[in-house]
């Protein structure tokens, strides 16, 4: 008898549903991983969700593992968390992080998994690749000891950029968001928390992270002269405008975009993509993270869920899928 799997689609921009599928038994070297939990990566599956992938970007975007073609149906998803039931007999009854679509079961190849760290529970894990996205935008940003760095965007993705570099010794490290209840998040995280307008300038690097147009405005008008701008938001099908006049060219500073489908060119050598994935869990061991995950849901909800989630309004940072 074959066996039926469940997964997450989105059927049409803004609405999604539960589709049943065939699972295949897995074949050498493959794994059958069953979902205990996945995470919706607000940004991203935001602008998925809701049709706004523009069409240069389908191929670029494509998700590991993902079915259908955007704008939909698509089932999109890279953030699953699971327990090995069969195949490769030295991964069988571990727990292992996969960028895989939201799914309650589902096969892949053996090498597309990697076993959680006995320090990271698999509820926390959820948040890895949220994490390798911070760490690439760390390494591009060039952060040294003793810098003064301002995130602009307290999302999930900005706070873990705030935590990684509060690590490097002797930085000042502050979080900007329009939101003041992000200030318990940054203090959670050990890093310092502004709203726009109190925030320091002369700052000698500057990561961008809100994903709006004011938050660019911001994160320039914090730099210090030939200080480094990094962004890290995607808009999209929306085309921000970018104030460089004025003293963007007298004050010569770099702006440079992060994005996690590639390594930075300094890396590439030596890293790959499950090198630095590996990195991002062991990341992960510390209980202060806890405090990205704001609010759970049930697999079987998450056609109702998933609009308002990703509505942009609240305090949703990392929201966490439960399967039974």
């Amino acid at each position: 008898m074959t066996e039926i799997a469940r997964a997450f689609w989105i059927v049409a921009p803004g609405r999604g549903e539960i589709r049943e599928e065939a699972l295949p038994r897995p074949k050498k070297r493959e794994v059958a991983v069953r979902t205990l939990h996945s995470g919706i990566s607000r940004g991203t599956e935001s602008l998925v969700f809701n049709g706004r992938v523009p069409e240069s970007e389908h191929e670029r975007m494509r998700a590991p593992f993902q079915q259908g073609d955007f704008p939909a149906p698509v089932k999109y998803g890279y953030c699953a968390v699971g327990r090995v039931e069969a195949g490769e007999e030295g991964l069988v009854g571990h727990s292992v992080f996969c960028l895989h679509p939201h799914q309650d079961r589902f096969v892949v190849p053996a090498d597309a998994v990697l076993p959680l760290p006995d320090a990271v529970p698999a509820d926390r894990a959820v948040l890895a690749a949220n994490m390798e996205t911070a760490l690439n935008g760390v390494w591009d940003a060039r952060v040294g000891p003793g810098d003064r760095v301002t995130v602009v965007g307290a999302g999930v993705v900005g706070a873990l950029v705030a935590w990684l570099v509060g690590r490097v010794p002797g930085t000042e490290v502050t979080l900007v968001d329009v939101a003041p209840g992000r200030q318990a998040l940054a203090e959670a995280l050990g890093v310092a928390f502004a709203a726009p307008e109190g925030a320091a300038g002369e700052q000698d690097v500057v990561v961008h992270a809100s994903g709006t147009e004011a938050g660019l405005v911001t994160a320039l008008g914090l730099a210090g002269n030939q200080a480094r701008v990094v962004e890290m938001s995607w808009y999209g099908d929306r085309r921000p405008a970018v104030p460089l006049g004025e003293a963007f060219h007298s004050r010569r500073l770099s702006l440079v975009g992060s994005q996690v489908g590639q390594l930075p060119p300094d890396r590439q050598p030596r890293w790959d993509h499950r090198r630095r994935l590996s990195l991002a869990l062991r990341l992960l061991a510390d209980p202060g993270l806890d405090a990205l995950i704001s609010g759970t849901s049930e697999f079987e909800h998450l056609p109702e869920d998933m609009p308002g989630l990703l509505a942009g309004a609240g305090e949703v940072l990392c929201h966490r899928v439960d399967y039974d």
